[in-house]
């Protein structure tokens, strides 16, 4: 494989952190310049014309015996720590679950839920899914008024908006079915950091910082998450959270009968009816994860496996895949214009097919036809080479209003066992509410239902009947966690928070690799588009297309909407740092610098 050449190995623009307003939560966050792309590829962009200062290239992490990666470094840390303890991959991804509950409370949890993608050695790939589910009291209309309208943020903050969470029921039965280790192994890190306490570092404090008037409002917020005098903590202080550090002990000693039985939920349901919530003892009581079959399409001689229903993300992933795949996009250059526009098109075809998707308990998901060859075939002759294609022209589609606040962490381990896994509270910090002396975030799930479908939200995404509230339903996700293998064997492991986004990121991650010919970290860094159908502007980080190339673009008609970077993937590549390049190390990681904090740590 060619090297790069040093003009292209700037990818990041600057380094100085800016607060960036982006909706619910805002961040830190690290402006990204330009991506470097393979050597045998046309240079389509006139990246580095200034070389403000930044941080310099990253090359990625090595891993000898196996790969953790996450968003919060302490979480990555204690991943490589299990292996290194002789514990596999699912030993290792349940500590990280448990951890970043600890480390990184705004999207780590054990009061939310997720999808997790597991491929062991020389055995078939399983999903398991443990995302929340709606409280058996739960109604279609609960969120309207007395005239059909949406009543604003009740889907949001407070306890109506929480969902039955799944986490612990999730973890445990991963730990129980996959690990090697005893629970009181792998839930010690998560036990001596809640009760210990870790050292705050800026990305953590800005984290905090995104909802210092939510831990204000809340007693039991209050008096963890800010300082006696009620200032915000600062860079320095310790955090300590002893009273999840006794939630972690109880579930460490009587497993998730703790959490779904004993006082946990007996604690989180009083709170829950004290302050008019929905969440009720049988509802705790009959939660279970289920085990799916993973979805499944090829690309370029790999095999994708993603998350199927009730995630929309693994099927846009693969529809756009199964679309690009009848496209030689490596000779049409990264982000060039023609390679942009069959992009662009393959998305928001793609958007616009996840109609009446939802839980496949209560709906039947139109998934063989959407990824169908000869349904991508299709598109591809009915999309124009020169023009953008009218979101109007296009069959509506369905996606929720789900927040970009999730967090990604994927591992590996010496023999090869891959797990990829996306969880969440949905918003930052979820309701904002905690259950009671349980030191627990609870999820926001709710509001990824649509609350009156047929109605378009607030950012013009229309919502489908089939994700409609009902008693123990899953609302729909873009979880997206995603495996790519070749001959039975795990190559690439990866996924990103950041909503209705999250195919796309994952799916710029993966022909960065696939297509253009970049190591795992420059793939993370490359700069993103997105189109979802509705709004039918293309959302661009900064850096992702040359004044040239969106000069080309907007004369075919396409519009462009700045943004604030986006997502935080977290990947691992198999045999080298980029396909075809055999490395001195088996495992290679990259995390995404958009938002600091996170790490990946080899062992």
């Amino acid at each position: 494989m060619p090297v790069l050449p040093d003009r292209t190995l700037s990818a990041l623009r600057s380094a100085a952190l800016v607060l960036l307003a982006c909706g619910a939560g805002s961040l830190p966050t690290l402006s990204f310049a330009a991506a470097p792309q393979a050597a045998d590829a046309p240079d389509p962009l006139a990246y580095g014309t200034s070389q403000p200062e930044g941080l310099p290239p990253l090359a990625p992490t090595p891993g000898q015996h196996g790969m953790a990666v996450s968003a919060q470094k302490l979480a990555s840390q204690v991943g490589a720590r299990i292996l290194a303890q002789g514990g596999n991959a699912a030993d290792a991804a349940v500590a990280m679950g448990y951890a970043l509950a600890v480390v990184y409370p705004a999207a780590g949890n054990i009061g939310g839920g997720g999808f997790m993608l597991l491929r062991a050695p020389g055995k078939q790939a399983i999903f398991i899914d443990f995302r929340e589910k709606a409280p058996a009291a739960a109604r279609a209309d609960m969120y309207l008024d007395a005239k059909g309208n949406v009543i604003p943020d009740l889907s949001v903050t407070g306890w109506k908006a929480v969902a039955v969470p799944g986490t612990v029921a999730g973890l445990d039965s991963v730990h129980q079915k996959w690990g090697h280790l005893s629970r009181k192994a792998v839930m010690a890190p998560a036990i001596a950091l809640a009760r210990d306490g870790f050292v705050l570092e800026e990305g953590d404090v800005a984290l905090l910082n995104t909802s210092t008037a939510a831990f204000r409002a809340d007693p039991f917020a209050r008096s963890i998450f800010l300082r006696p005098d009620g200032t915000p903590l600062q860079v320095g202080d310790r955090l300590v959270q002893k009273d999840l550090a006794r939630s972690l002990e109880q579930i460490e000693q009587h497993g998730p009968d703790a959490f779904y039985k004993g006082p946990i939920m007996q604690a989180i349901v009083a709170e829950s009816r004290k302050n008019g919530g929905l969440l009720q003892p049988a509802d705790f009581a009959s939660y279970a994860p289920r085990e799916l079959a993973p979805l499944s399409c090829a690309y370029r001689g790999f095999q994708v496996e993603t998350a199927p229903p009730p995630s929309g993300g693994g099927i846009a992933l693969c529809e756009i895949l199964d679309i690009l795949s009848g496209y030689d996009m490596h000779a049409l250059g990264l982000h060039t214009a023609p390679a942009l526009h069959y992009e662009l098109e393959a998305m928001r075809h793609a958007y616009s097919d996840r109609r009446d998707l939802g839980d496949p308990a209560f709906v039947k998901n139109p998934v063989a036809h959407l990824l169908d060859p000869a349904y991508a075939a299709a598109v591809r002759a009915h999309i124009p080479t020169d023009t953008t294609v009218p979101s109007s022209t296009l069959q509506p589609g369905d996606s929720t209003p789900e927040k970009h606040e999730t967090t990604q962490f994927s591992v590996i381990d010496k023999d090869g066992f891959a797990i990829s896994t996306t969880y969440t509270l949905n918003g930052w910090f979820g309701a904002k509410v905690i259950g009671g002396n349980t030191g627990i975030f609870m999820n926001d799930e709710m509001d990824d239902f649509s609350a009156k479908p047929g109605s378009a939200n607030m950012f013009g995404i229309v919502g489908s009947a089939a994700n409609a509230i009902a008693p123990g339903k899953t609302p729909l996700s873009s979880m997206s966690p995603t495996i790519l293998s070749r001959d039975g064997k795990p190559v690439m492991v990866i996924g990103s928070p950041g909503g209705s986004r999250i195919p796309t990121i994952v799916l710029s991650v993966v022909l960065g690799v696939v297509d253009y010919g970049l190591d795992i970290q420059q793939a993370i860094d490359l700069p993103r588009l997105h189109q979802q159908w509705l709004p039918e502007a293309v959302e661009v980080e900064s850096g992702a297309v040359s004044p040239d190339v969106q000069k080309t673009l907007e004369h075919e008609g396409y519009q462009f909407s700045p943004h604030a970077p986006w997502g935080m993937p977290e990947g691992i590549l198999v045999g080298g740092p980029r396909l075809g390049e055999k490395g001195s190390a088996r495992y290679y990681g990259g995390y995404d610098r958009r938002h600091p904090g996170g790490g990946a740590v080899g062992e």
